[in-house]
């Protein structure tokens, strides 16, 4: 008599009608704090303090805190800023990495064993913030936007997903081009780039995810608060709870609008919002290619 697996058993009925419930309140469980966030966010004062504090039941909604945030400088300079270094950095960080990963993945590229050594190596050990910071001021880089890219342009990790990842093509098709005259960049850019969408698209993803949250190179390089990215904003104004500038140049007061000031509760919320919501936005077009792409790179080759 063989003995099965506990995952090779049948599922018994209990399993069946247990599991959408359990799924269920695991998607409430993240999901009810963000509608908590969204909902205070664009709750009113009469609201906030009738809650004493964050709100759960929707009441006197308004927008108030979000046009008092994005008619002001201070939150609507940052959210540009937050934009513009995410898509530079994310297209270059994609590039060098497409461009490094495809190189270790060919067997007998230049110095291929020594530099694939280097980069595993910086899994065990990191340079440190001092070591970090002296160079990037060497360079000349303090208080230039470059210092929130050049330090984070590479990640080791999702070299290596990428590189195993092209490893798993198939060495017939690259043998074929080579066959026909072609490159190692036309080869790059017309068998493995299109065979590579999926890991593309994840490592990208990640980088761009990385890119958004950062605010600690900007902490250590950035020291014009007119350089700060949003997330530096966002852990200025609710984490340290230090205040914003009001009127020209900061946060407007809305009441030209014909609004009523937003509570300081609900423009915190509202910032948290504004921080998340362009990651929840290109997430659905990469999700479809997140499983693939992780899981495929991380176990070929």
């Amino acid at each position: 008599m063989t003995t099965r697996a506990v995952w090779e058993e049948e599922p018994t009925i209990i399993d069946r009608l247990s599991k959408p419930v359990v799924l269920t309140l695991i998607a409430l469980a993240v999901a009810f704090p963000l509608y908590v966030v969204v909902v205070t966010s664009l709750s009113s004062t009469e609201a906030v303090t009738r809650a004493g504090g964050l709100v759960v039941v929707p009441r006197e909604l308004t927008v108030a805190a979000y046009v008092q945030l994005l008619s002001g400088g201070v939150v609507t300079r940052a959210l540009v800023i937050s934009v513009a270094i995410t898509a530079i950095g994310t297209a270059f960080s994609l590039g060098i990495t497409v461009l490094a990963a495809y190189g270790l993945s060919r067997p007998g590229s230049l110095f291929h064993r020594p530099l694939l050594f280097v980069v595993l190596l910086t899994f065990l050990f990191g340079p440190g913030i001092i070591p970090s910071y002296l160079l990037v001021n060497s360079l000349g880089l303090i208080d230039h936007y470059a210092s929130l890219i050049l330090p984070a342009a590479i990640s080791a990790f999702n070299l290596i997903v990428m590189r195993s990842f092209f490893m798993g093509i198939p060495t017939e098709l690259i043998d074929s081009a080579r066959i026909d005259g072609a490159g190692e960049l036309a080869i790059l850019r017309r068998i493995v780039l299109p065979l590579s969408k999926a890991v593309v698209a994840v490592v990208g993803l990640f980088y761009a995810v990385g890119y958004w949250n950062a605010f600690f190179n900007a902490l250590l390089y950035i020291n014009d608060n007119t350089k700060w990215p949003l997330q530096m904003v966002l852990r200025t104004y609710i984490v340290q709870q230090q205040a914003l500038p009001t009127g020209a140049g900061g946060i407007a007061t809305g009441v030209g609008l014909g609004l009523q000031p937003a509570p300081g509760l609900a423009i915190k919320m509202a910032i948290v919002v504004i921080a998340i919501v362009p990651v929840l936005l290109v997430y659905p077009f990469i999700q479809r290619h997140f499983q693939k792409g992780v899981i495929i790179g991380a176990v070929k080759g």
